[in-house]
């Protein structure tokens, strides 16, 4: 299996759509987004610590829907305006920790990187290691990921700071641990919260007794 090295200043920690409706109380929630929503939170306060930049992703449209596309003709909730900018629905969870220091970004589809200067604000800062977390494992996280692997960044995918919801006949732990095994395989490493944390803090220590 792969091991990417997690190098601070190299490094940048994505936040995919912990927004109201994908972290609870919403039809299109993931059942377990809470608690992704405060893994989320707990790595980056270790990423913060060791000067990893944060980013939180979100994906809006506009109300007036004219970048919907064939968007609506997949789901009725998007065609309602779940997901219009500005709505209660569609902005980032209350409960998700947003520091001065990190980078708010919006996108109009699922990947992270497609009309977006996602791309642009990592090269500019020498980033080339992201790791991914949020909802859902097997849409925007994937995405994300597949599109940030194709652009030669690494990628460290969150087991359990990834979260997905039941989809037709597959259920949310066999997505998940599809998604997990695909990534795992070609795309990414693929690591829990604690093991991301515990090399965080060994890579923030050994620049420490370097310097």
């Amino acid at each position: 299996m792969v091991d990417f090295a997690v190098i601070p200043q190299r490094t940048a920690l994505l936040n995919v759509d912990l927004q109201n409706c994908f972290v609870e109380g919403s039809p299109i929630a993931a059942p377990d987004g809470r608690a992704v929503l405060d893994r989320m939170n707990r790595l980056a306060a270790a990423c913060r610590k060791a000067g990893i930049l944060v980013i939180h992703a979100s994906v809006v449209f506009r109300p007036d829907h004219s970048n919907l596309g064939i968007l609506e003709e997949f789901n009725p909730y998007v065609k309602d305006g779940i997901l219009d900018k500005g709505s209660t629905s569609a902005a980032l969870h209350k409960d998700l920790v947003i520091d001065p220091r990190d980078i708010l970004l919006d996108k109009p589809r699922f990947g992270a990187f497609h009309g977006t200067d996602l791309e642009l604000i990592l090269r500019k800062r020498g980033i080339d290691t992201i790791i991914i977390g949020g909802v859902a494992t097997n849409i925007c996280c994937e995405t994300s990921a597949r599109e940030a692997a194709v652009r030669d960044f690494r990628v460290i995918f969150l087991s359990d700071g990834t979260a997905t919801a039941d989809m037709g006949d597959a259920s949310a732990q066999e997505l998940q641990k599809a998604t997990c095994a695909t990534l795992g395989f070609l795309f990414a490493q693929v690591l829990t919260v604690d093991q991301t944390i515990r090399k965080i803090e060994g890579a923030a220590r050994a620049a420490a007794s370097a310097s």
